[in-house]
């Protein structure tokens, strides 16, 4: 993306403001108009205070203080309007650039809900990189349009003005300040290009930073158990030493640009002074002494923003690397989540999956050739070891990823043909980690139907025998439902999904951190909302899988046994060693001696 491609793509989000520009531009013109006062005025006053030493009879006091009075008014009065235009022309610019962050901060947040699962899979696209990529992508995108409407506009309109004056007062002048400015901006290509491969390792480098600071905060627990605080201190040391070492040699490769176009700067400025010395001693027509003095101030107008274009470029070329992230987040068009248009008031709950085979966009193949029938309002349990794709199956009947090939039908109708939020909508999740939001208890059980009644959600909370620990708290359903204990938020989430009370429900290790008095709890409060539903349950748990109708038995993707608890046992294999692992692991034989004792 070049700068003009970056200024294309920020266009759609600028003009929805298009009377905001009008009014920047306009005042813009006005205070570039303002900006050439100073070097007429001190043109006309070198001039008249030089006329007044050569005047016959000798110097007047009188007509000196008149000039002075005159020149002072018009500064004074020039300055105090100028500063009126320049406010008026940063606060609308600045409005402009706050409602384009806004706009763009809506957009990549809507993009990203739209998303298939499988994006946020893919690597680069771990959540700390993917923050980094959003923020400096909005802060450098906000500050291209601060730099383009409220910086070099103003500062190009003033040069343009002042080449203008220029050349109306002499043309060679004009064609020797004319003649610096491409030589200074090939100079600042240079350094872009010369610089671009330095932002981009920087950028990455600060994304690795970002990431690693995120895992640490996620990972406290285990780095502190292990004592490893000084392990992941020294991978963000090198990581910062590594940052340090870029961001220097992309300041040393700037500040020599730097120096080379304030040199070429100040050989234009001595032109300008040799050049009108020059005419003004060999009298050249339309010459005075107070032209020097004009045409050093017109070119100073000129070299303004070649002074602010090394900063702006710097800019502009940092908002081209950040650019290429964010913008590759809204364009990414074949990420955006697929939907038909199929639904259904009635649904009860029939999966079909026929030789479905899948693999996770990290390389892993989850599923191999896999068939099996999920019947409606029957509870099936999906057992095996971890990593034999139990919870990938959960994840593709909800539409979270797409089989690579084979067919997965909802009710005999192709699960792509599904409309995604009427077939979520009657599904309810819980999972072994499940996500509580910023915000208060009551909020969070909410989350599963918005619509439902205060009543509605004690009532849920009550199923998931979370009721009496809430109200005992200071605050009551409206405490910081983060502050909760894991298997209280575990809890939370059951009562979201009673809350919601859809037709099919997946339960993915729904009590594994809770403890056996909760757990049997929440197990008969399942049990009841079970009825009449599709139910399927992932879990370790004998007591879960033992109750279930039908079990299917995984191995590396691969359904391998199947049938109901007690003949799958029958048939020996990988379930029995399960289930004989399970019993020996929780002692059931002196379980079973201590109980009837």
């Amino acid at each position: 993306m070049g700068i003009g491609g970056l200024l294309r793509s920020l266009l759609p989000y600028v003009t929805p403001y298009r009377w905001l520009l009008l009014i920047t531009l306009l005042l813009t013109f006005l205070g570039s108009l303002m900006a050439q006062v100073n070097a007429v005025v001190l043109d006309r006053t070198v001039d008249a205070i030089n006329a007044l030493l050569h005047v016959d009879g000798g110097f007047q006091w009188v007509q000196a203080a008149r000039i002075l009075v005159i020149v002072s008014a018009v500064l004074l009065g020039k300055e105090l309007l100028s500063a009126l235009v320049t406010f008026g022309q940063r606060v609308f610019g600045e409005k402009i650039r706050i409602n384009v962050s806004r706009d763009l901060s809506l957009r990549v947040v809507d993009r990203i809900l739209q998303f298939r699962m499988a994006y946020f899979s893919q690597d680069g696209n771990e959540p700390g990189k993917l923050q980094t990529r959003i923020d400096r992508g909005i802060m450098s995108l906000s500050n291209t349009v601060k730099n383009f409407f409220i910086d070099i506009l103003p500062l190009f309109t003033s040069a343009v003005l002042a080449l203008i004056l220029m050349y109306s007062a002499n043309v060679y002048v004009g064609l020797v300040a004319t003649v610096i400015i491409p030589v200074y901006f090939w100079i600042t290509t240079v350094q872009g290009r010369r610089m671009k491969g330095w932002r981009q390792r920087v950028f990455g480098t600060h994304q690795q930073l970002n990431h690693g600071i995120m895992n640490i905060i996620e990972s406290m627990g285990v780095i502190k158990s292990f004592n490893r605080e000084r392990l992941e201190a020294d991978k963000q040391a090198a990581l910062q030493e590594q940052s340090t070492d870029q961001q220097m040699q992309t300041r040393r490769i700037s500040f020599l640009f730097e120096g080379l176009k304030s040199f070429v700067e100040q050989i234009g400025t001595v032109l300008i002074i040799i050049l009108t010395a020059y005419l003004v001693l060999i009298d050249y027509p339309g010459m005075s002494i107070g032209k020097i003095m004009y045409h050093v101030m017109l070119f100073s107008n000129v070299s303004a923003p070649i002074r602010q274009l090394h900063r702006i470029y710097d800019d502009l070329n940092d908002a081209l690397v950040y650019a290429e992230g964010f913008f590759g987040i809204l364009d990414a068009e074949q990420e955006v989540e697929s939907s038909g248009n199929h639904s259904s008031d009635h649904v009860s709950g029939r999966f079909e999956l026929c030789n479905v085979e899948f693999t996770y966009p990290s390389g892993t193949h989850a599923i191999r050739n896999l068939s099996m029938t999920i019947e409606p309002g029957k509870t099936t349990a999906l057992v095996g070891l971890s990593g034999a794709g139990k919870s990938t199956i959960v994840n593709l009947l909800d539409k979270f990823y797409f089989p690579d090939s084979g067919t997965i039908t909802l009710d005999g109708v192709p699960l792509n043909e599904w409309d995604t939020q009427s077939l979520r909508d009657n599904i309810g999740l819980v999972l072994q980690k499940n996500h509580i939001f910023s915000g208060t208890i009551e909020e969070n059980i909410r989350y599963g139907r918005p619509d439902a009644t205060d009543e509605e959600v004690l009532d849920a909370a009550r199923k998931a025998y979370i009721y009496d620990q809430v109200v005992a708290l200071p605050d009551g359903f409206q405490s910081n439902a983060l502050q909760l204990s894991g298997g209280q938020q575990q809890r939370i989430a059951i009562a979201r999904m009673f809350l919601k009370n859809p037709p099919i429900i997946f339960l993915d290790e729904p009590t594994a951190s809770l403890d056996a008095i909760a757990t049997e709890q929440i197990k008969n409060s399942i049990d009841a909302i079970k009825q009449g539903r599709t139910v399927i349950v992932i879990s370790h748990n004998i007591g879960q899988i033992i109750d279930s109708d039908t079990i299917y038995v995984l191995d590396t993707g691969c359904v391998v046994q199947h049938g109901s608890p007690q003949s799958v046992y029958q048939q020996g294999g990988l379930y029995k060693k399960i289930l004989d692992a399970s019993a020996r692991s929780m002692n059931i034989d002196k379980i079973s001696d201590t109980v009837k004792m």
